[in-house]
């Protein structure tokens, strides 16, 4: 596992995989299913992986959590980033920052947190966490109202935040009032589209943002990584016709959750068997999952036909 101090120059390096997180018939996290997964996504070119939503961090109990952080190092080789994530609450913000903090991760993400709460508070909670992790923190921006942008921006400043994922759904990602206060306030290079493949070609090209997150990327990682590369050249057509490879599968996560999907679609494909889901999340039907398999299926062919691994995979 990589542990240099979290730099945004290396959000640009590799697109962000956010990759559900495997568990065996007795809901124990599963070391060779994840290892599994892992390599995958490492043959396919992606460096930096961020275990959050996907691997349902919100639900995790604490002591299967403390295992998560002192087995991940040993499932990923020296050169990839391992981020994991604390809390939502204010509660599990610090006290998983000082679980990450002491096993020397070089930084972890802030889940958002929707309950009762005011944006100064927040930045409150987001400055103790940070300074119990003894490192900046990558915010997770998931709705509009979460935080002003001009408290984003000190939040960056003062060294609370290193990085932003940015996450909020819009019927058109090329109209975002929000994002571009956003960008006023803190550097484009700092902040990554986080919501896939779908808005990734409006947000590299024209907010400049210099990657994206992803979960199919545990489907088809070397295409995913072809599709930023292309964003990186310039090549628009090219990254429109990569991007096309992904919207059935992203067509199903939006329509019946992202997170349940993704996990079937990882196990269904045989990429790596992702296990039973934890509570509070459940298994989608068996009807549902044929469909969900037939997509990802699709994908990992396309994915393993016709796009080049990176070569740092090699």
């Amino acid at each position: 596992m990589k542990t240099d101090a979290f730099a945004p120059t290396d959000l640009a390096a590799s697109v962000l995989a956010v990759p559900p997180l495997a568990r065996d018939a007795s809901m124990q996290v599963s070391a060779n299913e994840n290892r599994r997964l892992l390599a995958h996504l490492r043959r396919g070119g992606v460096t930096t992986v961020l275990y959050g939503g996907n691997a349902n961090i919100y639900h995790i109990e604490d002591d299967q959590y403390e295992v998560l952080l002192d087995s991940l190092p040993e499932w990923v080789d020296d050169g990839t980033w391992v981020i994991p994530s604390i809390g939502p609450s204010y509660g599990s913000l610090v006290q998983r920052a000082r679980m990450v903090g002491a096993r020397g991760y070089p930084t972890a993400m802030a889940l958002p947190f929707q309950g009762p709460s005011t944006a100064e508070g927040t930045a409150t909670g987001l400055r103790r966490a940070a300074e119990v992790l003894g490192a900046p923190l990558i915010l997770y921006i998931k709705w509009d109202g979460y935080l002003p942008p001009p408290l984003v921006g000190e939040l960056v400043d003062d060294g609370t935040v290193a990085a932003i994922k940015y996450a909020v759904v819009r019927e058109d990602p090329a109209r975002d009032d929000y994002l571009s206060a956003l960008l006023d306030e803190v550097d484009a290079a700092r902040i990554v589209s986080g919501i896939g493949e779908r808005p990734a070609l409006v947000h590299l090209e024209r907010f400049g943002l210099p990657s994206f997150t992803s979960g199919s990327v545990c489907v088809a990682p070397a295409a995913s990584t072809s599709l930023l590369r292309a964003l990186a050249g310039g090549q628009r057509s090219e990254a429109e016709a990569i991007r096309e490879w992904f919207l059935p599968l992203e067509d199903l996560r939006d329509a019946h959750g992202p997170i349940q999907v993704l996990h079937h679609a990882v196990s269904d494909a045989g990429v790596a068997d992702m296990g039973p889901m934890l509570p509070l999340l459940s298994d989608l039907s068996d009807k549902l999952r044929r469909i969900i398999q037939e997509a990802a299926s699709e994908l990992l062919k396309v994915d393993r036909e016709r796009a080049e691994p990176h070569p740092a995979a090699r």
